[in-house]
């Protein structure tokens, strides 16, 4: 049974056919016990692939392909990568339904780009950075205000060969959502070490990044983020 419209299917078409440049592939991660939404996240993947064919979908067994998965960093499942002409640290951990399909698409669209639309500010300081960084930004389908922060994070993963960015579904992932206390979404966390609840635009969530490698104070940053947060004159 199709998952879309034969509306939303035609304006997908064109929408993936007037911005998409080179192939993308959808490395999927599932198995067939202990996994609620598993089946689901695929049906979703192999609609999506079929709407273009420069997007194919790979299937791959968490546990008989656990090489697999540990050479593309897969620690849970439901996991999607999303490879182009290189892998850019892209990740959906859990299903991409509700807002989060938006997600799904833009990030196919950005991969195959193989660029973002990131500042030259962002992205001058992105160079700068030498040490691994990792986004996770744990979300829910009904949050209308996650796939920014989502988008935001895939973007600097593509803009950078240092960051690596999740989409992690927090009800899927329980115990992360705990370990992370989340009370609301978005909830961004930074190298285990830095955490942000609700989408930061991005010269914050860059700040954010500075500060988790060192490259900028945690006092700096807070200020910044507390002269965001006052009204206008």
């Amino acid at each position: 049974m199709a998952l879309l419209s034969e509306k939303d299917n035609k304006f997908l078409q064109g929408h993936l056919a007037e911005h998409m440049v080179n192939p993308v592939k959808l490395l999927f991660f599932t198995q067939t016990v202990a996994c609620q939404f598993c089946r689901e996240t695929e049906a979703i993947l192999r609609e999506v692939a079929g709407l273009s064919d420069k997007i194919t979908v790979e299937v791959f067994d968490f546990v008989t392909n656990a090489d697999i998965a540990a050479q593309y960093g897969i620690d849970k499942i439901p996991a999607t990568v999303v490879i182009g002409d290189t892998d850019y640290g892209v990740r959906f951990y859990g299903i991409p339904s509700g807002y989060e399909f938006t997600s799904l698409v833009e990030t196919i669209i950005m991969v195959s780009r193989g660029k973002s639309k990131l500042s030259d500010e962002t992205l001058k300081a992105l160079a700068d950075i030498t040490e691994p960084v990792h986004i996770q930004v744990l979300v829910t389908p009904t949050c209308p205000y996650c796939p920014a922060a989502v988008q935001l994070a895939h973007a600097l993963a593509v803009a950078s060969d240092k960051v690596r960015a999740d989409m992690v579904e927090a009800i899927e992932f329980p115990h992360l959502a705990h370990k992370y206390e989340v009370q609301g979404v978005p909830r961004i966390i930074i190298n285990e070490t830095v955490a942000i609840e609700g989408a930061a635009p991005e010269p914050l969530l860059l700040a954010r990044i500075l500060q988790a490698v060192g490259l900028r104070s945690k006092e700096e940053v807070d200020e910044l983020f507390a002269d965001a947060a006052k009204p206008a004159p």
